[in-house]
């Protein structure tokens, strides 16, 4: 598979499939609901036959890109993974035809939808499976509105490990009583793509080496924009095999709504994170109040991390002096690092040091002010004064006004005279702040 073409695009710009472009506006649906906008996704169209409103999924072998760097087949829908998220309105009557691309059955199960028995995708149990070649179609009308999901339950643990799932949308009937003006979706996933590999492993429980929204990694992951004063939705939808605590930077958000819809206002609650269960859905709402640029993330510290070496010996602390020429001599390319923490993995990536063949950087991305040392599960909300009404473009990084920035006042380690406490004893104080040892990196990747 590494002379597949794209396959050694390391270090090259991501480029879209065709179709995901970014939409420049996003305009309200002819049934009055404003349609969500897919992180690096897009919606699947239909067709109305008979006041039936008919879509077509196709389950395929497909390619993806998590980022620059690092591609794998994967399995998914009409070409991408997630597939494309399906919108309809309570009260719609949809016909879906499924066709089976794949070299085995498969099913689709509406996760969290109110359905006739036989529609609900379970193979084995509901229905007969769906065999390679063959066309089904379930066919129900939607009886409630909220966030869910689509996905299969015919060899799950492969099929959902490969890439198989999407969001499916229901907008109310009767509109919001509290109006949206930008409403985002996306699905938390985590993969196991073995540095080398291009297929991901679907036996691993617990050692991912990828977390992603809706399929990428930070810095592939598309940001969020919006306008000061506007009121976002934020659908999060999660199908990997952890629970997520997802943290938004800035001003608290309410909790609106799971997979049974929008909940009535009464029961909204004011969080700065909330945890994303497996196999589950929340909605969460704000209200833009300060303009800049928002981290938004998973809160685990290592899903916000690209794959890392599981189990290798923790070296913060360790004088590794001469230790770099001796392991080369076993292991070409091998490179002394971590004696201060990882935050030179940054620079290394900066540097553009080559690591394993397609896989990626443990962290990365680079900000107006320096490497923002982040990957995985990692997104920006940008906020911006005169963002355009229904813009999603997005308007580059905030330069914050000279007087609200944090800034440097000294670079003397014994600046002032904080309180400090010394529970066991006197310490050992460094002669003077360590610096970044000076390593010789020509080799790396050799």
């Amino acid at each position: 598979m590494a002379d597949m073409p794209g396959m050694r695009g390391a270090g090259t710009a991501s480029t879209p499939a065709p179709g995901l472009k970014v939409p420049a506006t996003i305009k309200r649906h002819p049934q009055g609901y404003l349609p969500v906008r897919t992180l690096n996704g897009w919606t699947l169209p239909y067709k109305l036959k008979g006041g039936v409103k008919e879509f077509h999924l196709v389950a395929e072998e497909i390619e993806h890109e998590f980022a620059p760097g690092s591609r794998a087949k994967c399995w998914g829908y009409n070409g991408t993974t997630p597939g494309p998220t399906i919108e309809a309105v309570e009260g719609d009557r949809v016909r879906i035809f499924v066709t089976n691309r794949l070299g085995e059955p498969t099913s689709v199960h509406w996760h969290g939808i109110d359905l006739p028995n036989g529609f609900d995708g379970v193979g084995g149990l509901n229905q007969p499976h769906i065999q390679p070649g063959e066309t089904f179609v379930y066919e129900y009308t939607l009886k409630q509105h909220g966030s869910h999901m689509y996905h299969p339950h015919a060899d799950e643990m492969t099929q959902m490990a490969f890439g198989m799932m999407g969001m499916f949308i229901i907008h109310p009937k009767d509109g919001e009583g509290v109006q949206i003006d930008r409403d985002y979706t996306f699905l938390l996933h985590n993969w196991a793509l073995h540095p080398g590999t291009y297929r991901p492993d679907p036996s691993i429980m617990q050692d991912f080496d990828l977390w992603t929204f809706n399929s990428k990694t930070f810095p592939a992951i598309e940001n969020l924009v919006m306008r000061t004063g506007e009121r976002a939705r934020i659908r999060i939808a999660n199908l990997s095999m952890w629970n997520h605590p997802i943290h938004l930077h800035s001003n608290p958000f309410w909790v609106t709504g799971s997979d049974g819809g929008r909940w009535p206002e009464a029961q909204w609650r004011r969080e700065v994170t909330e945890i994303v269960g497996v196999g589950q859905i929340r909605d969460i709402e704000f209200v833009a109040t300060e303009p800049g640029d928002w981290a938004f993330h998973c809160h685990m510290a290592h899903h916000t991390m690209g794959p890392m070496g599981h189990g290798i010996p923790n070296l913060v602390g360790v004088d590794q002096s001469g230790v770099e020429a001796d392991i080369r001599k076993m292991l070409p390319g091998y490179g002394a690092m971590g004696r201060y923490g990882m935050a030179e993995h940054g620079g290394h990536v900066a540097m553009g040091l080559k690591g394993p063949e397609n896989t990626l950087p443990m962290m990365t991305g680079e900000g107006l002010y320096g490497p923002i040392e982040m990957g995985g599960m990692f997104t920006v909300v940008k906020v911006r004064d005169n963002q355009p009404a229904g813009d999603y473009r997005d308007p580059g990084w905030y330069r914050n006004p000279p007087d609200k920035i944090a800034r440097r006042i000294s670079s003397d380690p014994d600046f002032g005279n904080p309180p400090r406490r010394d529970p066991y004893g006197p310490r050992q104080e460094p002669a003077a702040t360590p610096a970044m040892p000076k390593m010789d990196h020509s080799q790396h990747g050799g």
